[in-house]
């Protein structure tokens, strides 16, 4: 009973802390689900309908191998997969193993999705190694702490959209009317936050609101980008009241971000392997180089990525 009401413990904490998650800009289809992944914020956004369902931590590809931006869709799904090692890697590891049963010792975890074009190598998987989600230090798929993984799989359907983004600032508003800014690193160099889009939005939503922002704290978020959310409009030690409501600041709006008008999809067959169906992937057991910068984003409990073993993809 102690381990039981632990559990439940844990994952309302885990509940709470997700809730909160800001929200990019972002327009998901208005039927169906839509996955959105925004690297620079190590997170993923499920949307059903045009509505937030899920936020979860993830941790993405790292700058020399990274998760390819743009527009995919979710392919087949394995559950409790098999990793069939290339034979460059086995020729590595000199130890005579080809493959690497469902278990503990696997790190793809209790399940692989699909991501984009097969050729692309790219998944949205579980992990032998949580305490390295969230963080930028993959070999270019999408990793979820297992249990997440595993109710990921188990709602996500086949051929759904997933946006793999690159927005280095949120703008939300709370359910008190109360703004608030989270600004993030550029781990792949890409110098695409536009401050004067969001600024502009910054000002528009003050003036249809009737706020006073100080322009001295948004400059010191943006500087600072510790991708933590800070209040513009109240008092440092305000919480955040939820739900919260996306600007669509790339516009340089002050309106919030909507839905996308589409069709309503056809149904699609969900592709499922046979369970402990063999994946082969290019997976390493390899510790991070010491000089890599692997910006991690604060989750409560966890282990840092530099301490982490880097066992994916």
């Amino acid at each position: 009973m102690k381990k039981l009401f632990s559990g439940i413990f844990a994952l309302g904490i885990a509940a709470a802390a997700h809730a909160n998650t800001p929200l990019p800009d972002v327009s998901p289809v208005s039927e169906g689900q839509h996955v959105f992944i925004n690297i620079p914020q190590q997170r993923l956004f499920l949307y059903t309908d045009g509505k937030l369902t899920k936020a979860y931590p993830v941790a993405v590809g790292k700058a020399a191998t990274q998760t390819n931006l743009g527009e995919h869709k979710i392919g087949v799904k394995a559950y409790n997969p098999t990793w069939h090692i290339p034979k460059s890697i086995q020729k590595e590891r000199g130890d005579g193993v080809k493959t690497i049963p469902p278990g503990p010792k696997n790190p793809l975890g209790p399940v692989f999705v699909r991501l984009g074009d097969p050729k692309l190598g790219l998944g949205i998987h579980g992990t032998n190694a949580p305490s390295s989600v969230p963080g930028v230090l993959s070999h270019g798929c999408v990793r979820m702490k297992s249990p997440d993984a595993l109710e990921f799989a188990k709602t996500i359907s086949t051929g759904a959209p997933a946006s793999v983004i690159y927005q280095m600032a949120t703008l939300n508003e709370d359910a008190n009317k109360n703004l608030w800014l989270a600004a993030y690193r550029d781990p792949y160099k890409q110098k695409n936050l536009d401050t004067a889009a969001l600024k502009k939005s910054i000002a528009a939503w003050a003036k249809a609101n009737g706020k006073t922002i100080n322009a001295k704290r948004v400059d010191a978020v943006l500087k600072n980008r510790t991708g933590a959310a800070n209040c513009l409009t109240c008092a440092p030690k305000v919480k955040m009241k939820t739900p919260l409501k996306s600007l669509a600041w790339n516009s340089g709006s002050g309106a919030y971000s909507k839905p996308k008008a589409v069709a309503k999809p056809a149904p699609v067959k969900d592709e499922t392997l046979p369970d402990g169906s063999g994946v082969e992937v290019n997976v390493g057991d390899m510790l991070p180089d010491s000089g890599m910068s692997l910006p991690r984003l604060p989750i409560p409990a966890g282990t840092s990525a530099d301490e982490a073993v880097e066992t994916l993809f």
